[in-house]
């Protein structure tokens, strides 16, 4: 699978300063990384759709798409596909490869600040000022 992205990621390469009037790759390049994360965000859409309505080829089909468009987003930002590789790599020694790293580290018990007084807030209402607690 890997050699697979990693030719259309050459190809993402070589095609993004193609004519943008023939080259789709080279028109989400000349349109910028807002117009390929959209592009991005809407095969994602219809990756989930078509996998909540069972419809195993169009996912397929799709989800095609969605690598395209994820290749083209990785090459503007000047990822490669052997970071992402390595970072997947890195996750598989820690939790496994077919776990996600959780987002903070550790998690730590909330902790509530020692209680102070409080001061009065003002707010005005109407014209008038009231004092809350």
């Amino acid at each position: 699978m890997s050699d697979s992205l990693e030719r259309l990621y050459l190809a993402v390469i070589a095609a993004k300063d193609l004519d943008p009037a023939v080259s789709r790759t080279a028109r989400l390049f000349q349109r910028g990384p807002t117009k390929m994360a959209k592009k991005l965000a809407e095969e994602a859409i219809e990756v989930v759709i078509d996998a909540v309505n069972g419809k195993t080829d169009a996912v397929v089909r799709e989800s095609a798409d969605l690598l395209y468009n994820l290749t083209v987003l990785w090459a503007s930002a000047g990822v490669r596909p052997e970071d992402v590789w390595r970072e997947m790599e890195r996750r598989e020694h820690l939790l496994g490869i077919a776990e996600k790293l959780p987002k903070s580290p550790v998690k730590v018990p909330k902790v509530s600040p020692p209680r102070v007084a409080r001061r009065p807030i003002v707010a005005l209402e109407s014209r008038s000022l009231r004092k809350r607690y």
